[in-house]
């Protein structure tokens, strides 16, 4: 007992505050969340689909944050040649279906090595109350999947409409790579609080995890 009092001492400063080499995964067990944490990004919840028709996030965007970040984990697409699509509310999920303009672009490798490409895709270019492509032409096979981030902006304002800035990697169903970066606004001075994401064919498999960013 004597060693570990001596351990705890040496580790705390003359204000009486612990040093970062007091705090390690090997000191300190069965913790998920340290109060006053400072690393800027809080983590909010978590869905999982499993041949899902879609994935809804209908609590968690609130005015505590002034920006949302969505990760995405190995989204599978059921059926060839899908897009995700998102879609937002302001009615708590009730509906999907604010305004939004959107822009695409994306960089392409071929796997055999044959082509590369950088377009902007006007195609997928989106003005309107639907859902918005996210990702373009997803393969379904059972190894590929698409896996990024989307960060919203200050959600809650009444004041001003809604940013939001994707980027993604994928698998396209033509064996090529896709980076893709899509962006725009959700056109709407009330407040969002649900989104909903979905294959535009088909459904959906994997994980999106959801955070706060200070």
């Amino acid at each position: 007992m004597g060693a570990i009092a001596r351990n705890i001492a040496n580790n705390i400063t003359t204000s009486g505050v612990f040093t970062s080499s007091a705090i390690t995964n090997s000191s300190v067990t069965g913790i998920t969340v340290l109060a006053n944490a400072s690393d800027g990004i809080t983590f909010i919840s978590s869905q999982t689909a499993s041949n899902s028709a879609s994935i809804s996030f209908t609590s968690g965007l609130t005015s505590t944050y002034k920006a949302y970040k969505f990760v995405f984990v190995n989204i599978h697409a059921r059926t060839d040649d899908a897009e995700l699509t998102f879609n937002m509310s302001t009615d708590a999920g009730s509906n999907y279906n604010v305004s939004k303009t959107t822009t695409l672009f994306l960089a392409v490798h071929n796997e055999n090595d044959s082509a590369t490409a950088f377009a902007y895709e006007s195609s997928h270019d989106f003005q309107g109350t639907g859902f918005a492509d996210i990702t373009v032409n997803q393969g379904s096979g059972a190894d590929e999947s698409s896996s990024g981030t989307m960060t919203l902006f200050n959600p809650a304002s009444t004041t001003y409409v809604k940013h939001f800035i994707n980027r993604f990697c994928e698998n396209e169903f033509s064996d090529r790579g896709f980076d893709i970066l899509t962006a725009g606004y959700g056109n709407t001075t009330s407040a969002v609080n649900a989104i909903q994401f979905k294959m535009n064919t088909g459904n959906i498999d994997g994980t999106i995890y959801l955070y706060g960013i200070k």
